[in-house]
């Protein structure tokens, strides 16, 4: 088994990040970029490092196209394909990782990825991701948030996790998302039954502050018999709360909040989510009580849904508001050190701190 590694990406006018990602992944026996039309140097840029490369321009692009296309770059020899975008990197060391526990009934294997990082550096969303797989064993489908599927639906294969590869996202936030949209909408179109992307449709209406049709299409998420993910299905009805708070139906806001921390009481985001309208809506003892609630689930989801707000200082500074406004000074005081632990030089949370201090003597 000669396990070879081939690290393959497409491109368009990322220049910016080719040094970093090559620097990463030149573990890998093979490179392989196919560019899509890239007018910034990045095309020439990859010729000089010696990757295997090649240009195409679509007219009409989607992204499962694209990879499909860019495996057609990686050499019949290579075992192991490792699908990296060029924002993306690796940790040192993954491939050795990666050789060491390939087997022989291996086709699939999952890895750490850490999707955004917050302000102060610390790890935004965190989940579990699965763009590694053997050659010629999968192509991408759907057009946009595209997912290797199985050229032989009956492949019966090994899936391996492996938490210590660790790879890293930090994107261009100047980058236009516009295409999503469209690209959802017609995956949705192909296939009307496909639960995981009428998801997304549903939360990329929400993103377009298009509530009404956001509100229609995760309420037909829900209603799939495939939609069977108790996250998934959370998420959508928070989705669904967030569009009618935004429509100012608070009621409503309420009920569906509610309602997806039923679907998915064991984890985070509902409850934060619940508490936080609360706050907004000066209830601060439902609010509070929430937030304690919601601290009793010790154990994060590593799933793209999950909130990294969830697991910060947040909690804790709005409790330790709640309880200010409830006249608890002493735990008002509490909660703001343990925001504060978390978040050591935010001079808001130092200042509340010493106000809670006066409050706590004054009584």
């Amino acid at each position: 088994m000669n396990k070879k590694i081939c690290v393959y990406a497409i491109a368009k006018n990322e220049i910016k990040f080719i040094d970093r990602w090559y620097d990463s992944v030149k573990e890998a026996d093979y490179v392989c970029v196919l560019d899509t039309g890239s007018d910034d140097g990045s095309y020439e840029k990859f010729q000089q490092l010696g990757i295997i490369t090649k240009q195409k321009k679509y007219k009409n692009f989607r992204f499962d196209e694209a990879r499909n296309d860019s495996m057609k770059l990686i050499p019949d020899d290579a075992e192991i394909c490792v699908c990296v975008d060029i924002d993306e990197f690796f940790d040192p060391g993954w491939a050795k990782i990666l050789k060491n526990n390939w087997g022989e009934n291996t086709k699939r294997a999952r890895y750490r990825y850490t999707w955004n990082f917050n302000a102060d550096g610390s790890e935004g969303v965190v989940f579990m991701s699965d763009k590694i797989h053997k050659n010629k064993y999968f192509i991408w489908t759907h057009p946009v948030h595209e997912i290797l599927t199985p050229i032989d639906q009956n492949l019966d294969y090994e899936i391996i996790d492996l938490p210590q590869i660790q790879l890293n996202h930090k994107a261009d936030i100047n980058k236009s998302r516009s295409s999503y949209l469209p690209l959802l909408e017609l995956s949705v179109r192909e296939h009307p039954e496909d639960d995981r992307n009428v998801h997304y449709l549903g939360r990329e209406y929400m993103y377009h502050k298009q509530y009404d049709k956001a509100i229609e299409t995760l309420t037909r998420h829900l209603s799939l018999p495939t939609a069977v993910w108790d996250i998934e299905r959370c998420a959508s009805l928070r989705y669904i709360a967030a569009c009618f708070g935004a429509k100012g139906d608070k009621k409503r806001q309420e009920e569906y909040l509610i309602r997806a921390i039923l679907e998915a009481d064991y984890v985070r985001e509902p409850y934060y989510e619940l508490a936080v309208f609360y706050y907004g809506n000066d209830d601060f003892l439902k609010s509070a009580f929430t937030f304690n609630e919601m601290l009793k689930i010790n154990q994060r989801e590593l799933n793209y849904m999950s909130s990294p707000a969830c697991w910060g200082s947040s909690p804790y500074d709005y409790l330790s508001m709640c309880y200010y406004e409830l006249k608890d000074y002493k735990k008002a005081l509490n909660f703001v050190n343990k925001a504060i632990e978390l978040n050591k030089n935010d001079e808001r949370l130092i200042s509340n701190r010493d106000y809670f201090l006066k409050q706590l003597y004054k009584n």
